[in-house]
């Protein structure tokens, strides 16, 4: 193991990214998911090739012996940590490995998941059938069951209203479009459209909009905290 790292798991140390449509954010976590730095964030820069957003991350990387394993939300497909499509960044990103670009990059070991299954991993109970919903650039989504996900679902490009996404009716595109009122009504609609679709026990709605959702939510829906995004991070790490 490379120098500086730990290998008792109760002390291991996470460096938890986020890689998001408008911004790229980091934060070292313990073991039991407390944050142990700050929440450093920066612009995702455009065109977000693989290549300008490694620039970027280079520059949000903390010293290497401060951590000792890495965590990656993605917006996106990834599959054993090949990103597959990203829907809100460059179509280069097709087949791009970003967990071994993180690992020759940190010399730590890397864990990447899709974004919303990231932020689901950080608030679902383990229950019944649980969703994630991240309201930000797109219309990010993950699904568990009894605690266990279920990879790469992206029900937020499924027609939902004529002829449109759910991302395209709800997307921060839209809510610039239509407005917040409007954007709102939509998203009752959604939340009503979900639970006859998956009759989860609840719905978690995260993500850097949702602070501004108005509109009376069911019992079972819940606002999360947008940093668990990355306090999930610390959670890829006890999957099988």
């Amino acid at each position: 193991m490379t120098t500086g790292a730990r290998t008792d798991g109760r002390s291991l140390r996470t460096l938890c990214i986020d890689i998001g449509g408008t911004g790229l954010k980091a934060m070292i976590v313990s073991a039991h998911g407390k944050p142990l730095s700050e929440r450093t964030r920066i612009e995702t820069p455009r065109p977000a090739t693989p290549r300008a957003v490694g620039a970027a991350l280079q520059k949000l990387l903390p010293e290497r012996t401060l951590f000792d394993r890495v965590s990656v939300g993605f917006p996106g497909v990834v599959v054993d940590g090949v990103v597959r499509t990203a829907p809100n960044m460059h179509p280069s990103w097709a087949g791009f490995d970003l967990a071994t670009w993180f690992l020759r990059t940190t010399g730590r070991p890397t864990r990447v998941l899709n974004d919303a299954g990231v932020q689901g991993h950080g608030v679902v109970q383990g229950r019944g059938v649980e969703i994630c919903v991240t309201l930000g650039t797109g219309f990010g989504f993950s699904l568990f069951v009894n605690g266990h996900y279920v990879p790469n679902v992206e029900f937020g490009h499924h027609p939902f209203r004529k002829g449109k996404s759910y991302e395209e009716l709800l997307g921060d595109a839209a809510l610039k479009k239509r407005g917040k009122k409007r954007w709102n009504r939509t998203l009752g609609q959604a939340i009503d459209q979900l639970q006859h679709t998956f009759n989860f026990r609840v719905l978690y709605l995260g993500g850097g909009n949702a602070r501004k959702v108005d509109l009376p939510l069911p019992r079972n829906v819940k606002r999360v905290d947008n940093v668990a995004g990355l306090l999930g991070g610390v959670k890829l790490w006890e999957r099988d």
